[in-house]
Formats: structure tokens, C-alpha cells, sequence
């Protein structure tokens, strides 16, 4: 029997897939959304209030149905709030104020660096050190990057995009061991459900202080805003934790590695946004970079 799998375990991992790349097709919408929703006029803090104040109230309320566990030490709560929403908010803005510079396609490639800076603060802290095969990965993660930056559609005053996205992607690998170790025997819907709430008080303040706050919108800004929310927020975390279950992390991941040429698909289909060839083989760089950590992942574990 050795080297076939049982019917079982291949339609567990077929499911497990499938469900990985419906969450990679909702992570991968986020930006397109959010542009549709801001073409009708509503400002970027405004649609991103409205974002996590709902998802918010979807996740207190499955968590409330679900009968799962909600108080949390004072202090406990407030650094999911602070460190979880507030970390999560500021990555959100950085990564969606670049679309008024680069393409939807460049800020999916340019945040799927977060990997490599994954690895670098493991290897920082002395958690898993750079091997032989992660620095190639490094290498061609880079490269990918200046490529891109070398790209037409990153003349002028797109650098200005390209450095919001690789903040938001540098923010995204400190805040992914951080919330690693947070997360401790709490369900990932109620630490969820506090990173939300976390966020949502943040871009409430933001689009009060910018006094650009609308509730008044029309059918066409709910809409994209409510499939940012379900779509783009809440069903894909969901659909990405059941699909890590019949996975595990390595396999998820590199399902996931999906996420950027979807957004270049749909940046295209839908905003009309071009497919610059630079733009597409930096992509590809990068991605391979993150499957070739990975998999040296796979071949570890």
C-alpha cells in the first residue's frame, strides 16, 4: 500500500483545496472592491469603517450563535484590539491608499512579499535560521521586486505605491508571528471578532477626524461594500481556517500563492487595469520565491 492514498484522504485534501482557493479568491477581490466602492465617491477610510464595522458585528454574532467563549481578560482584549485590529488597520491603509499610484496586480505581487519578511524575523529572533535555499528565495523575491519597480507603470509617482505595498507587506510579516503567539487556546472567531472591533474603531476615528463619514450612500457603494465585507473579510477567513484543517499550513500556503494572479485577473476584467509584462514576470518571481520557502517547509516537516 505504500505510496497510494486511501479515497478518504484524496477527497479529503481535493475539499481541502477547494476551499483554499475560494479564500484566496475572496483575500484576492479586497482591492478591487474597494475600488469599485470608491469610484462612486465614498473616501477610502469611510468604505474601510464601514468594512470592519460590519464584519465586526457578523463575527460577534456567529461567535454569540456558536456559544463560543467571548470575555477575555481586560488586558488580553485590549491587545487584540491595539496589536491585532490596530496592526491590521494600519496594514489595510497602507496596502489600499498605494491603489492611487500602481495597479491593483503590482499591490497583490508587491504584498506577497510578506513571506520573505516572515522568514527574516524568524531568523531574526532565532526561530528558523536562512538556509541555503531560503536566501535563493530571497534573492528571486527581490529581483521580482526590482522588476517591477524598473517596470513603465511604476514611473513618476508611483514609487509612492510601490512603498505603501511593501510597508504593508513588511507590517504584515511582524504582525503574523506576533498574533501567532497571542493567539494561545482561544478560537480564532472571538480573537478574530476583537481584531475587528479593533479595526472598525480605528477607521471610525480616522473617517471622523477626515470628516468624510457617510452612511447616506447609494445601492451601487452598499453593494461593494457588502461583498467586501462577506466576500472579501469574513467567509474567506472561514473558508481558509476549514481548509487549513484539511491541509495543514504548509499545503494552505502554497494554495494561497494564487491570491496575486487573481488579483491581476480580476484588476483586469473589472477595472480594466493592463497586464504589463514586467509587471506579470516580477509577480511570477515572487511567487515562486514564497512556494520554494514552502516547500523547503514541506520536505522539513
Amino acid at each position: 500500500m505504500t505510496g497510494l492514498a486511501s479515497p478518504a484522504i484524496d477527497r479529503t485534501s481535493r475539499t481541502g483545496v477547494g476551499l483554499t482557493l475560494l479564500a484566496a479568491s475572496g483575500f484576492a477581490a479586497v482591492s478591487i472592491l474597494t475600488s469599485v466602492a470608491m469610484r462612486t465617491g465614498l473616501s477610502l477610510s469611510t468604505v474601510l469603517a464601514w468594512r470592519y464595522l460590519l464584519s465586526a458585528v457578523v463575527l460577534v454574532t456567529w461567535v454569540g450563535i456558536r456559544g463560543q467563549p467571548r470575555r477575555m481578560r481586560p488586558n488580553e482584549s485590549m491587545v487584540w484590539m491595539a496589536v491585532g485590529g490596530g496592526g491590521q488597520a494600519l496594514m489595510v491603509y497602507l496596502a489600499l491608499s498605494s491603489l492611487a499610484y500602481i495597479s491593483a496586480a503590482t499591490l497583490a505581487f508587491l504584498f506577497y512579499t510578506y513571506p520573505v519578511w516572515v522568514t527574516l524575523v524568524q531568523a531574526a529572533r532565532g526561530a528558523e535560521p536562512i538556509d541555503a535555499r531560503r536566501a535563493a528565495a530571497l534573492t528571486l523575491s527581490f529581483a521580482g521586486t526590482a522588476l517591477m519597480v524598473g517596470s513603465p507603470a511604476l514611473a513618476g509617482t508611483a514609487w509612492r505605491g510601490f512603498a505603501l505595498a511593501l510597508g504593508a507587506a513588511l507590517l504584515y510579516g511582524l504582525l503574523i508571528p506576533a498574533m501567532q503567539w497571542m493567539q494561545k487556546d482561544w478560537p480564532v472567531t472571538v480573537t478574530s471578532a476583537w481584531s475587528k472591533i479593533g479595526a472598525a474603531l480605528c477607521f471610525l476615528v480616522l473617517s471622523a477626524s477626515d470628516r468624510s463619514f457617510q452612511y447616506a450612500m447609494p445601492a451601487s457603494a452598499w453593494a461593494a461594500i457588502i461583498a467586501l465585507t462577506l466576500w472579501s473579510t469574513v467567509l474567506p477567513s472561514v473558508f481558509f481556517l476549514m481548509g487549513l484543517m484539511r491541509l495543514g499550513p504548509v499545503r494552505t500556503a502554497i494554495v494561497s500563492t494564487v491570491e496575486p494572479f487573481l488579483t491581476a485577473l480580476l484588476g483586469a476584467v473589472v477595472l480594466g487595469q493592463p497586464l504589463t509584462f514586467r509587471t506579470l514576470a516580477g509577480g511570477a518571481a515572487i511567487v515562486t520565491a514564497v512556494v520554494v520557502l514552502q516547500f523547503k517547509r514541506t520536505r522539513v516537516a
